[in-house]
């Protein structure tokens, strides 16, 4: 298979309130909302995620624990600063890391961990892995 695009769908019961979080802290685009399904997309339409409340039996309502989203950006301190200031719990706190970044987390509404980082060069133990 060749697929032309990946992204992840959550189900949740609580559509509107993580729309209105990534919206508010995440500069996220609704590109799609009829309600109980909503499509946003970060920075460029590679970059989706997706939330859906659970309409079907099928649809199993998701937990969030162990869940990670990863946030890659340009300046990792600038986004600790705005976010934290802004209010948002910092659980993982933010530090360099060997294997070449610099991030933190924070959760979203329905317990997703969010990885907030940015590159750095990776300590030699680490170098080898990269392909």
């Amino acid at each position: 298979m060749r697929a032309n695009r990946v992204s992840a769908a959550f189900t949740t019961s609580r559509v509107e309130e993580t729309r209105d979080f990534y919206l508010r802290y995440f500069g996220a685009r609704v590109t799609f909302d009829c309600g109980w399904y909503i499509n946003l997309e970060f920075g460029t339409p590679v970059s989706t995620l997706q939330f859906m409340a659970p309409l079907k039996p099928e649809h199993e309502l998701s937990s969030g624990a162990g869940l990670i989203y990863n946030f890659m950006v340009d300046d990792v301190d600038e986004e600790h600063l705005r976010l934290t200031q802004a209010g948002l719990h910092v659980v993982v706190p933010l530090e360099d890391h060997p294997w070449g970044d610099r991030g933190f987390v924070v959760k979203d509404p329905n317990g997703i961990s969010l990885y907030i980082y940015s590159d750095r060069e990776p300590d030699e133990e680490f170098r080898k892995y990269f392909i």
